[in-house]
């Protein structure tokens, strides 16, 4: 968990290497629509350029749909979700029916202003749409209104790791593997 820009991609798909379970983004998924043209990633195209979250409803089938794959049988990480009371609620939903738990959650932080000089230059690199500056402050705005809360929930059930997303890439990763009890990348 985390606002945008903080890394949660970039460790996501760290602490996967080194454990070798799946990294499920929704980002990725959104952006695979997208790509795909998909009635979905249509939809998606148009909230997102306007820095608006995905509907819990659309989000929630996703996840659901991904996490009834084989390949997370064994365990998964999550990047990008959940960021909403009822994403909690249908994650645990969907766990219970399979007959599994959240073991951990790592909340990223850094400075907004080093967050929004890291979606600056992603959209100056990969040419994102949903980087601009003005949807940057709503997406950061909308992180601080409603997303923060969420860690209030996972620090209930004592499974939440604050760590600072400030440094190299690979600093941060051995912090968030050892937070977890996974091996380093």
């Amino acid at each position: 968990m985390g606002p945008p820009g903080v890394g949660k991609g970039t460790q996501a798909q760290l602490l996967a290497r080194s454990t070798g379970l799946s990294a499920i983004s929704t980002g990725d998924i959104f952006r695979a629509h997208i790509k795909d043209g998909t009635p979905l990633g249509t939809e998606v195209r148009a909230l997102i350029a306007r820095g608006r979250l995905v509907p819990d409803s659309i989000s929630n089938a996703m996840v659901r749909d991904r996490l009834g794959r084989p390949d997370v049988e064994s365990g998964f990480i999550l990047d990008g979700y959940p960021r909403t009371p009822d994403q909690i609620h249908e994650l645990d939903r969907i766990l219970v029916a399979q007959g599994r738990r959240v073991d951990a959650v790592v909340l990223l932080s850094a400075p907004t202003a080093e967050l929004f000089r890291r979606l600056s230059a992603r959209a100056d690199a990969e040419g994102r749409a949903d980087d601009t500056p003005d949807v940057i402050r709503s997406r950061l705005d909308l992180y601080e209104r409603e997303t923060e809360a969420l860690a209030r929930c996972y620090e209930d059930r004592k499974i939440l790791v604050r760590i600072s997303g400030l440094g190299e890439a690979s600093d941060v990763a051995a912090h968030v593997a050892a937070a977890v009890g996974a091996p380093a990348p």
